[in-house]
């Protein structure tokens, strides 16, 4: 019998004050602009679940790096937390891949600090991986600001565990793709992912069990997270607003939906205006001081997010693509947010498409390695922090390129894009300004990151 844990009791206890207030299967945790909120479909969550069984030879769950609080991911506060409440003996803080350098023995607490300072100042996960048979491309050199010395693998990269909620909106699964496969379902690759996970992180001596994994992704797709209620905005789903999980839960999903190539499959176009939920708030709606303006400021963000033009030039993936439909976009063109954010409501890709936007530049993360990369056929070099999905598919095409998460609940889950650069969502929307020489005035900067954080 597989004991429940402390995170078990911890879940279940908020799961039950919750179930009080509201009289549903809801889990509310607080954060730094209000509260989030999840939603299980399938029933009070069980601590006798496999997702929080130890499975593995290591002490580490699926619930380790996929943390409630966090909307079922880890951000560096819940990381520091367990740190001193362990001193740094929590299950997270192994050297299979939690530690800066593979097989770190720190002896003491400031040992410990160090060797996993990654994870504790940006919530990163060591990833190692080996260049593909038949890559385009060699690594010619790493410059290492850890200074780990010789790796059993050709590459350590660093990356953001992905949320394990509001599943049913993806349709690639892991930041470079390497679980997903075009001739399976998310549900299979995300069967096969848990198997993985289980195998690699938690370092289990055999597979899951079929009963084990259908457990697991059933618990993952049953959980829909969202930002429930802004301190200055109140109630996220008040005057007709259509903000907070419930109504997240009840958002209409399907691979191609809202796609600006043409890749929907019920053939219809493009809607750039792919965030509704606060189109309520556009109006007055018997709200006054403080909230009426916070509220007017989230939809003045949301028609930012929706309608601002950038010009999109550059970017990996997009520009000079050719899709499948044979569409093939333009080196530069005008769009909107929405162009690689077209999920409706949610934020992410609705077809696989992942993208360099220049999140793997040097300068963008210098806390990480340096890889320089060259192309054995034109001898081409590129310097980067994450070979992203060229170190699955060995294109050189693919350097760089992440596929974009789903945007819901990201105020409690900072910091931001899969190496943790953005410690804010101010630091986001910075980075998009400079990467595409966007002209944002104060108050519409502020503006977008209050619609951000109302997600």
């Amino acid at each position: 019998m597989v004991k429940r844990t402390m995170l078990g009791a911890v879940l279940l206890t908020a799961c039950a004050l919750a179930a009080a207030e509201d009289g549903n299967n809801l889990l509310v945790f607080g954060n730094a602009d209000g509260s989030a909120r999840t939603i299980d479909v399938n029933g009070r969550p069980d601590p006798d679940n496999a997702f929080f069984q130890d499975l593995g030879m290591n002490g580490r769950r699926c619930v380790t790096c996929h943390q409630p609080d966090s909307a079922w991911s880890i951000t560096p506060d819940n990381v520091q937390r367990r740190f001193a409440a362990s001193r740094g003996a929590d299950a997270i803080f192994r050297n299979n891949d939690g530690s800066n350098c593979e097989g770190a023995l720190p002896q003491t607490i400031a040992g410990k600090r160090q060797a996993y300072s990654l994870l504790l100042t940006r919530g990163l996960i060591r990833v190692a991986l080996d260049v593909p048979a038949g890559a385009e491309f060699v690594i010619e050199r790493v410059d290492d600001p850890n200074r780990c010395g010789p790796s059993s693998h050709d590459a350590s990269l660093y990356r953001r565990p992905l949320p394990s909620t509001n599943l049913t909106f993806i349709t690639a699964v892991m930041w470079d793709g390497r679980e997903s496969s075009a001739s399976t379902s998310i549900e299979q690759d995300l069967l096969h992912q848990a198997n993985d996970a289980t195998r690699g992180h938690a370092q289990a001596a055999i597979d899951l069990t079929p009963a084990q994994a259908r457990e697991i992704v059933r618990f993952e797709t049953g959980l829909f997270t969202a930002q429930e209620r802004d301190n200055d905005a109140g109630n996220l789903h008040a005057g007709n607003a259509r903000g907070g999980a419930a109504a997240l839960r009840d958002q209409a999903f399907f691979p191609g939906i809202n796609d600006p190539v043409g890749l929907d499959p019920t053939g219809a176009p493009f809607d750039p205006k792919a965030f509704s939920i606060f189109d309520a708030w556009r109006r007055r709606d018997g709200a006054s001081g403080r909230e009426a303006e916070a509220r007017a400021a989230i939809a003045r963000g949301q028609a930012i997010f929706n309608t601002t033009p950038i010009v999109l030039s550059g970017v990996g993936g997009l520009n000079g693509q050719t899709f499948s439909n044979g569409v093939t976009l333009p080196d530069s063109f005008v769009g909107t947010c929405t162009i690689c954010h077209d999920t409706p409501n949610a934020g992410n890709h609705s077809v696989k498409a992942p993208l360099n936007i220049g999140l793997t530049a040097p300068d963008v993360a210098p806390y990480l390695p340096v890889y320089t990369l060259r192309h054995k056929a034109t001898q081409q070099t590129v310097r980067t922090t994450d070979p992203g999905r060229a170190m699955i598919t060995g294109k050189w095409s693919d350097v760089g390129r992440f596929k974009g998460p789903v945007l819901r609940a990201l105020a409690a889950r900072a910091p931001y894009f899969h190496n943790g650069s953005a410690a804010t969502l101010e630091e986001v929307v910075a980075f998009y300004e400079r990467r595409f020489g966007l002209a944002l005035t104060p108050r519409e900067k502020a503006d977008l990151v209050a619609f951000l954080r109302a997600l």
